[in-house]
């Protein structure tokens, strides 16, 4: 069984032999197991020699501890704690020579070294520490050489396949050759992107990956020491490693082998190919940014009647993956004032672009500089995609968007048209309804002909002559004035119920009522008057569209 590998910085050992395997050497040949059976899979990566009674402050982790129990001679009783100190740092196993200066083990601490599994070895006393050093050494760094050199032959072939133009697809197909497992390219969200290997463990990857996701191995969440002496033989069903790109996590690499055979040098070529996969990843994200700005550009060109014939709209919206001539619906989502714009429109765009990959993936969707246009089937509910896109991008707050949408559009000549309807529906609902709205354009009522009119210097121009002084901000008194008429005229001219909602004396409304017929003449008696007085209300009402 191959070592685990972790990544350590250079010069230093980061494989071993299992304290099986060194028995296992020439010179040991005559060493014998008196204790630890259990701990036979424990790593050795050092060795070091006991020549001092306070050896516990220069072990390290994964030494093979040798000594003839000379350091030991005068306090033997020290013998019964040795064992668990030394397990408790982590070492590999302790191989003494007796009967020189120790004749014999305590039974305490075979028994210690049985419970802890930690490998008591009994040396042969005509062999000598510096051929065990020599050779146990030597299969170490010869063990560390072929994994090394497994790990550059796979990177090599992985770099190799991305030289030659592959993706995801082919990255995968290779770690699943050279690891005989089933592995998965997993995106941020948890959407399986490319697989490769065995149908049937493909199929238990994805169900793992959809349930939970396996969880990161130690090497994957960014461990550099050694396993503990638990762990440093184990191996697993399943592995997994982050692939990060530009200090952006894109993603993971998971491996799948049915007979738990996925070592921790195996994780090492997972990481390689997680950083091949980053490469793939960053120059794809790059072509989406060209092909990103393309389909802005041509769908900016379709919405504003640039395009050209219908036929020609049609066949170049096909190449994009896009049916625009059945009959359609736009949809609008503008930010509301107030957010990160810059990141916030990123992730807009993100949000709508999955929601319409659920709900229509011939739909066109593409971003603009403040908005985001989706095209979608007429047959579709055009608010459950609203609500869809909208859920997603609520999970970063606190940016907000409104949404507007059009008229079934016949054909793409009519698109310009509804564009239109789209945005005036988006910009009239933050109005009236605040950030975060949804509006059709048909449900707008009087505020959709309001918005009919190009000319919106003649609008503001009819509020100023209807309300004169009330149509101005400037003073609070006017405004208040306003606010007076508007509740008025909701009620149809009701003075007790006004009076109730405004929390007035009826003889202040009465007041109130009279001054505002001086300002704008007799309304309780005009219902010409009134209707204008609504009018520009509701004008007002629009302000900023």
């Amino acid at each position: 069984m191959e070592p685990p590998v972790r990544l350590a910085s250079t010069g230093t050992i980061i494989h071993g032999v299992s304290v099986g395997e060194v028995l296992g050497v020439s010179t040991l040949a005559d060493a014998r197991l008196i204790a630890g059976e259990s701990g036979l899979g424990r790593i050795v990566q050092r060795l070091n020699v006991m020549e001092v009674p306070d050896i516990l402050a220069w072990v390290k982790p994964h030494e093979l501890l040798l000594t003839t129990g000379y350091p030991l001679r005068n306090t033997p009783q020290s013998l019964g704690r040795l064992v668990a100190d030394l397990d408790e740092r982590g070492l590999a196993a302790l191989a003494i020579k007796l009967g020189r200066y120790v004749d014999e083990l305590p039974e305490e601490m075979v028994e210690q070294a049985d419970r802890l599994g930690f490998p008591l070895i009994l040396l042969p006393n005509d062999v000598g520490f510096d051929d065990i050093l020599n050779q146990v050494l030597t299969d170490i760094l010869n063990r560390q050489a072929a994994v090394l050199a497994r790990a550059e032959e796979a990177h090599r072939a992985l770099v190799q396949v991305v030289l030659a133009g592959g993706g995801l697809n082919e990255v995968t197909a290779e770690v699943a050759q050279l690891l005989d497992v089933s592995v998965a390219a997993v995106d941020g969200s948890g959407r399986v992107l490319a697989t490769a290997g065995a149908a049937e463990h493909v199929s238990v990857l994805r169900e793992s990956i959809f349930r939970e996701g396996p969880p990161l191995t130690a090497a994957a969440a960014g461990a550099t020491e050694p396993v503990s002496r638990s762990e440093a033989m184990s191996t697993r069903s399943f592995a997994s490693v982050p692939v990060l790109a530009g200090g952006h996590h894109h993603g993971r690499i998971v491996a799948y082998s049915p007979s738990g055979t996925i070592r921790d040098s195996d994780v090492g070529i997972l990481e390689r190919a997680a950083t091949v996969a980053a490469l793939v990843v960053t120059r794809q994200e790059a072509v989406n940014a060209v092909e990103s700005k393309y389909r802005a550009d041509f769908l900016r060109d379709v919405l504003t009647g640039r395009a050209g014939t219908a036929e020609r709209v049609t066949a170049r919206a096909r190449a994009f993956g896009w049916d625009l001539s059945r009959p359609v619906t736009v949809l609008v989502a503008e930010l509301d004032p107030d957010g990160d714009e810059r990141s916030a429109q990123d992730r807009l765009v993100a949000c709508w672009t999955a929601a319409m990959r659920r709900h229509d993936p011939r739909g066109a969707v593409a971003g603009f500089s403040h908005e985001v246009v989706a095209v979608v089937d007429a047959a579709i509910d055009a608010t459950r995609v609203a609500k869809d896109a909208a859920s997603a991008f609520a999970d970063v707050p606190p940016a907000t968007f409104s949404t507007g949408t059009s008229r079934p559009s016949p054909g793409a000549e009519t698109l310009p048209e509804a564009y239109s309807q789209a945005l005036k529906a988006a910009r009239v609902g933050r109005q009236l309804h605040g950030p975060g709205a949804v509006a059709h354009f048909d449900q707008l009522g009087v505020y959709r002909l309001l918005s009919l009119v190009n000319d919106t210097e003649e609008l503001h121009s009819f509020v100023r002559e209807t309300l004169g002084p009330l149509a101005s901000d400037d003073d609070a008194e006017n405004a208040d004035l306003r606010r007076t008429l508007q509740v008025l005229l909701e009620t149809n001219l009701n003075v007790a119920e006004t009076a109730r909602r405004l929390h007035f004396h009826y003889n202040t409304l009465r007041y109130r009522i009279g001054k505002l017929e001086r300002l704008l003449g007799n309304f309780t008696d005009d219902p010409h008057l009134r209707l204008n007085l609504t009018l520009a209300l509701h004008v007002l009402r629009m302000r900023g569209i």
